[in-house]
């Protein structure tokens, strides 16, 4: 019988293979195969892992480079040599009245220079002290500024106090390695308004800025006769402070005080100067009564609150003052000697001083009428004085600063110091805005440019060098601790995908245009050299706003940098557009198109053809680019407005919004105080939609205002209608911001922001649109006639209204009120509102 297999019960256990037994070519098959995947996934797993690594370290690198980004400079050979601004090259322009911020002051345009300046006060007044130095609203001049200034070597201010006038002067003189001598000349005069006359403190000082040394020279105990110097940029020097006469040489009595102390930092000098003054001094005149006045002394710094507050850690740097105290009338000279000066004929004080100004502003009036040629036109001699104040105050506003803007992009958790570096331009307003901004630059050498085409190429020059690599230049300049002192913290970091209006693309195109009308002429020769350096920073400058300010169509553009925060702003603003709080789409979004900055990119493109062309180098796609943003079809469809009857920006809007009373909530019985004050807050009636936002205004006009409008348009037909229409744009005094008709017009934004580009009249638009109306009423078209009636009218009511308030409150005004016409905002605006002197000259 064949053997059973014996049957397995359920507890038995199967019997261990012996030893020998080797294990079935199945099990050996799976085993390896188990092996072989298990390989296979740790080698996945540490290909992984090799990878996460690479990639993570790779994110790192490429976080920490992007981050770099944004202070990284640009590559291109800067379009200045670093020496450029130095007394060896640049030396009648080396001295000048470069510190706009103070009411009388000179620096040199170098990094860290010797600065001179003139504080003032009244003794024996009502007001403890009222020490004036920074140009400040809040001291309530009658008017102050440079009624000539030609840019180089010479300028006449007036300053108005309240009973007495300053007039400050100086004139340079060539001579020696560094720059050569200035002397300045004060002459104080009572108001025949005044019952008696005044005694004045005149405050002269010298400040080195971490480097450079100040030796105080003092005779007849108290007098402060000179200051000796050395610095790297000025050598040896010496200061001489004259004794007040009147007349040129009559002997003036006179009280002297001086200080010697030192500064951590020029922003400081003014209340270093208030804690050292003591009232122990003594005036006495040969006839008159003794009284204690108020000099410096012996500078005490303020104690700390709670001495929590970190010590100024800034290298001390020299700071002598000379105090003279004197009744008007009066006249007072300082004189700056370069020592490398070896073979000066004389001094330049008293009658030469005289001889020399007079002179100099003999050749200002003959270069003013050649330029602008007032006369010829018939202008009376009291327009022409103001439209010289006008020119003088913009050459006189001209800053030299240096320092490190506070950048940051997304890419970057805190802000960055960008790389330092030196702005040579002209500043809005010396009072309110006395640092440079971006778009303002641009109007301002349009005036300049007509008057000194080295200085608007020194400063454009100047502009571009602060690009970084991505093309990007901070739209607001604010370097070095002077500056910075002046701006509310929320506004000093500067981000890299915020833009603002290229405008200097307008002074290129004066410059280029200059160049192809008078190719032979002297002044037009530098321009080609200047160009063809400025041009690989320039490509990237038009690259970077076609690349960051791209819009959700093809060819169409959204401003970035919108306020974000739409609970407290009727409508979020755009500071980027430089038209701040004008309407734009309700709830901002990705979705935008905004007209103005579609012009603007036409206008670039343009210029950049004409300026590739000018070169020899390529220029068709900028040619291109220029012929589709031009395209009047193109405009019409992203941007007319069928309801509104024309140009407006695009995006997600709603017109149903209000600023409303924020509730809150007091449970019973408790206390008011303890619960927040309730702010005004925006309240939406009805939801926004894709939508025109239809708001008639200066943004309405920029099709037409930088000329892109085909002179047979019948949208130009719309244009016109609209700013003749009193019950939208017009008024006796100029075009204003928004129409009258608009929901928003004269509406505040916030509790705290008044209206400020939703009505009230501004001049720089106001000459585009002057300058725009001379094209079109010089080239044939349908509208012709009616451009030409319009802009005489236009063009009048403006020179009247700018002279106008000029005569009546001794400034020339941020903007314009569109009902009254009367100046309000910053004052002195000797920017953008100096272009007054251009539409008085017709020249565009």
């Amino acid at each position: 019988m064949g053997r059973q297999r014996k049957r397995m019960g359920a507890g038995e256990v199967a019997p261990l293979p012996r030893k020998d037994e080797k294990p079935s070519t199945f099990h050996r098959k799976e085993k390896k195969k188990k092996m072989d995947i298990g390989k296979v996934f740790i080698n996945i797993s540490i290909g992984l892992c090799i990878f996460s690594l690479i990639w993570f370290f790779y994110a790192l690198y490429m976080q920490s480079s992007l981050a770099k980004r944004v202070v990284t400079l640009h590559p291109s050979p800067p379009v200045l040599d670093s020496n450029s601004t130095s007394a060896k090259v640049s030396p009648d322009r080396f001295w000048g009245s470069y510190r706009p911020q103070v009411y009388f002051g000179m620096k040199t345009r170098s990094p860290r220079s010797i600065v001179a300046g003139m504080m003032w006060m009244r003794q024996f007044s009502d007001i403890d002290v009222n020490l004036r130095h920074t140009c400040e609203q809040g001291d309530h001049l009658q008017g102050y500024g440079w009624l000539m200034h030609d840019g180089i070597s010479f300028g006449v201010q007036e300053i108005r106090d309240s009973d007495f006038t300053l007039t400050t002067e100086f004139v340079k003189r060539m001579g020696g390695d560094h720059g050569g001598d200035w002397t300045w000349r004060v002459t104080a005069k009572q108001h025949s308004s005044a019952p008696q006359a005044p005694v004045i403190s005149l405050l002269f000082y010298a400040a080195s800025d971490t480097q450079g040394s100040l030796e105080a020279q003092v005779e007849e105990r108290n007098r402060l006769a000179s200051i000796t110097g050395f610095s790297e940029e000025l050598g040896n020097f010496k200061i001489t402070f004259r004794k007040p006469v009147i007349g040129e040489s009559s002997a003036k009595y006179a009280s002297y005080n001086y200080l010697q102390t030192v500064s951590p930092g020029l922003e400081k000098l003014t209340d270093i100067v208030k804690h050292s003054l003591n009232r122990r001094f003594v005036y006495s005149p040969p006839s008159g009564e003794k009284r204690h006045y108020i000099a410096v002394d012996t500078y005490k710094p303020p104690p700390h609150q709670n001495h929590q507050k970190p010590a100024d850690t800034r290298k001390e740097s020299d700071f002598v003052v000379h105090q003279v105290t004197v009744q008007t009338p009066f006249q007072i000279e300082v004189l700056f000697e370069s020592g490398s000066f070896h073979n000066r004929p004389n001094q330049l004080v008293g009658s030469i001083m005289t001889e020399e100004l007079e002179k100099r502003k003999a050749e200002f009036d003959l270069k003013f009428e050649k330029t602008f040629g007032l006369e010829s036109k018939g202008f009376r001699q009291a327009h022409i004085k103001f439209a010289k104040a006008a020119l003088s105050n913009m050459l006189g506003g001209m800053g030299y600063f240096y320092g490190q803007s506070v950048v940051q992009s997304v890419y970057n958790e805190y802000p960055l110091l960008y790389p330092e570096g030196a702005l040579f331009t002209a500043v809005p307003s010396r009072s309110f805005f006395p640092r440079g901004f971006l778009w303002d630059e641009g109007f301002h050498q349009l005036l300049l440019s007509k008057w000194d085409p080295q200085l608007t190429r020194e400063a454009i020059a100047h502009w571009i060098d602060l690009m970084n690599v991505e093309g990007w230049i901070p739209r607001e300049q604010i370097l070095g601790d002077e500056a910075r002192s002046k701006v509310p913290a929320e506004f000093v970091v500067q981000r890299n995908e915020n833009a603002n209006p290229p405008t200097l693309f307008l002074a290129l195109q004066e410059l280029v245009e200059h160049v192809f009308a008078n190719p032979d002429k002297a002044e037009s020769q530098p321009t080609l050299p200047f160009l063809r350096r400025l041009f690989p920073r320039l490509k990237t400058w038009f690259e970077w706003y076609n690349i960051t300010q791209a819009g959700p169509l093809p060819n169409s553009y959204r401003w970035r940098g919108r306020d974000k925060d739409t609970n407290l702003f009727l409508n979020p603003k755009t500071l980027t557009s430089g038209l701040d709080d004008y309407p734009r789409a309700s709830h901002p979004s990705a979705d935008e198109r905004h007209v103005d900055l579609h012009c603007w990119m036409a206008l670039s493109s343009g210029i950049m053809a004409s300026v590739a062309r000018l070169l020899g180098e390529p220029h068709q796609d900028y040619e291109h680019t220029h012929q589709v943003l031009s395209d009047n079809n193109l405009l019409n469809e992203l941007y007319w407005s069928e309801q509104l009857g024309a140009f407006s920006d695009f995006g997600n809007h709603t017109h149903a919004v209000s600023l409303q009373q924020e509730k809150v909530y007091v449970p019973p019985g408790q206390p008011r105080h303890q619960f927040p004050v309730a702010r005004l807050v925006r309240s939406v009636r009805r939801p926004p939609k894709m939508q025109y936002v239809n708001a008639l205004g200066y943004v309405s006009l920029f099709p037409f205002l930088l000329q892109i409008l085909q002179p047979d348009s019948p949208k130009l037909e719309h244009v016109i209608r609209d700013m003749r229409d009193s019950n939208k744009l017009w008024t006796p005094y100029g075009l204003r911001s928004l129409s009258k008709a608009d929901p928003l017009y004269m509406k505040r934004n916030t509790e705290h922001d008044a209206p400020y580009w939703r009505g009230p009249i501004w001049i720089n638009i106001n000459y585009l649109a002057v300058r725009a109306l001379h094209h079109y009423s010089n080239i044939e078209g349908p509208y012709k006639e009616k451009a030409a009636a319009l802009y005489e009218e236009l063009r009048t009511n403006i020179i009247n209204n700018v002279y106008g308030q000029y005569l009546e409150t001794g400034y020339v005004w941020e903007q314009y009120n569109d009902t009254t016409g009367r100046g309000q905002g910053s004052h002195p605006f000797t920017g953008w509102s100096a272009l007054a002197v251009l539409m008085m000259a017709e020249q565009y």
